[in-house]
């Protein structure tokens, strides 16, 4: 297929850009403003070559095609879009905490981002559109999570999320965009040094000898993927057929507290000769909801996916990818 994806210069658009070239026969296009992932992110999981978004074309070979821009930038998401198969969308402003900062900033880019790529998406034809969303437009609720529940977000990166699955319901009912929501668990692998998730985060400051950080008193549960199992899930969303207009939660289908996260982290660093793994605890921060974890019955029914790491064997991959990253830099 001939793919475009937003943000792909991020920690999972590396993920999935390395399955696709690895699969070979795809044209890859990405757009990313840099601000997060960088050139040499992308450097380091396949060739690619830097067009200027007056005069790219989409390759057909296994190259990939980087073109830097904004996803607010309207006319650019018009122009970068043509003759394309699928768009998958991850570029945002993404967590709870900037959101809570820069709530109108969190807005502009999650909103008008992602209404330019169902646009771009609408006017040229493009049938099939992934939208990373997460858990937040839900907010607080009783677990585990499910389709159905209604959504009462707790934080501005929440809210701006629920308005693009909105946008993603109107556009397909409307305009016939087959729109596929995805609803990521807490995602963690390789390729997220520069991820601001709770296992990077935990991961790196072990590595430096620094305190393992856990906002409140760590009894906060999360439902944390692998991403190898998340990017199966991407894949079946752009591909499988019927499933337009769906809206699906990926994730583990298990509970894990911050606490219970620490420890199997410290086994999996200390069989790494990692020790003196100390923690402190700083205030709970605002936004963030006490229990989460999702029911997946849904993408298991019509999705044809389950997730298959266990939370330790995917700890045990992303410590030995974070150790390799830091001996070689």
């Amino acid at each position: 297929m001939k793919w475009l994806i937003t943000g792909g210069c991020g920690f999972i658009g590396r993920n999935l850009i390395k399955t696709l070239v690895r699969e070979g026969g795809h044209g890859i296009r990405i757009i990313d403003n840099l601000s997060v992932g960088k050139r040499e992110n992308l450097a380091q999981i396949c060739r690619f070559s830097e067009n200027n978004p007056m005069d790219a074309k989409l390759p057909f070979d296994n190259e990939v095609q980087l073109i830097v821009g904004d996803i607010t930038d309207e006319r650019l998401a018009l122009e970068i879009s043509v003759d394309i198969d699928v768009i998958v969308h991850f570029a945002a402003n993404s967590g709870v905490e900037p959101s809570v900062k820069n709530p109108r900033f969190d807005c502009v880019t999650n909103v008008i981002g992602t209404l330019n790529y169902l646009e771009a998406a609408r006017q040229n034809g493009i049938k099939r559109f992934v939208f990373a969303s997460s858990g937040a437009p839900i907010g607080e609720c009783s677990p585990p999570i499910h389709e159905e529940l209604p959504a009462h977000p707790v934080s501005p990166y929440g809210a701006s999320k629920l308005s693009g699955e909105g946008y993603c319901s109107a556009y397909y009912r409307t305009f016939g965009v087959e729109t596929v929501i995805l609803r990521f668990g807490n995602v963690f692998g390789p390729y997220s040094d520069h991820k601001s998730s709770v296992v990077a985060q935990f991961i790196q400051r072990a590595i430096a000898g620094e305190p393992l950080e856990i906002y409140g008193d760590g009894t906060q549960t999360r439902d944390f993927i692998f991403v190898g199992d998340l990017i199966r899930a991407i894949r079946q969303a752009a591909g499988k057929p019927g499933i337009g207009g769906e809206a699906f939660q990926i994730a583990s289908n298990s509970e894990t507290s911050i606490i219970e996260l620490v420890q199997k982290l410290s086994k999996g660093l200390n069989e790494k000769g990692i020790g003196n793994i100390t923690v402190k605890h700083s205030a709970p921060r605002t936004g963030d909801v006490k229990r989460n974890f999702s029911n997946v019955n849904k993408a298991r029914d019509l999705l044809d996916w389950e997730c298959h790491h266990s939370l330790e064997s995917g700890l045990g991959r992303v410590i030995s990818w974070f150790l390799e990253e830091f001996s070689t830099n």
